[in-house]
């Protein structure tokens, strides 16, 4: 416990230090995510020596009217990504950072009767940053009309490939403790970057 302790004191003031050393250059839209990336940045920016960082987006879980709140979401998540990386792009920090999305469930085909989704399978996943040359699409889209024995999406793209390369080919960690971490040799993808 004093180890634990000893430590929050010691990264408390690196994280505050960061803080007060960076600053954001571009205005926010404002709301969960966008603040939370605005923060962020402005740790990078304040040298933050942290490889990953977790932010969350909250509201996906669209079991009712999902046409209404889908929509909002995906605008939210759009405008704070744009802002984010207008922001590292000021300090010519946005070729040195990736971001992607994950969700721990998918969503099923069939609308339900309160208008929207239930839990389903095969989600998909979004990588945002320069340093990936353009944009693209792994995978083929899902068959909508070919569901498993559930009625749920069949993927097409691991999600455990998508994380082996940003491991490995992103984060620079050897080829064999990304197979021991995430159980397994999975395809490692063209995202676009050296």
């Amino acid at each position: 416990l004093r180890s634990v302790a000893n430590s929050a004191f010691v990264f408390a003031g690196g994280i505050e230090q960061a803080y007060d050393l960076g600053q954001n250059a571009v205005a926010y839209i404002g709301g969960e995510l966008s603040d939370q990336l605005a923060l962020v940045a402005r740790l990078i920016k304040g040298g933050l020596d942290t490889r990953i960082f977790l932010v969350t987006l909250e509201g996906f879980d669209n079991h009712a009217e999902q046409g209404n709140n889908h929509p909002r979401l995906l605008r939210e998540l759009g405008g704070s990504m744009k802002a984010f990386y207008d922001d590292l792009a000021a300090s010519g920090d946005d070729q040195r950072v990736i971001t992607t999305t994950f969700s721990e469930f998918g969503r099923r085909i069939e609308q339900n009767a309160s208008n929207g989704t239930d839990h389903g399978t095969a989600a998909p996943q979004l990588l945002f940053g320069p340093a990936l040359n353009g944009s693209g699409v792994h995978g083929d889209a899902p068959d909508l009309t070919a569901p498993d024995n559930n009625g749920n999406l069949v993927f097409t793209t691991d999600f455990r490939s998508v994380y082996a390369s940003l491991l490995e080919h992103w984060l620079c960690i050897p080829a064999t403790e990304v197979n021991t971490v995430l159980g397994g040799n999975f395809p490692r993808l063209d995202l676009g970057f050296d």
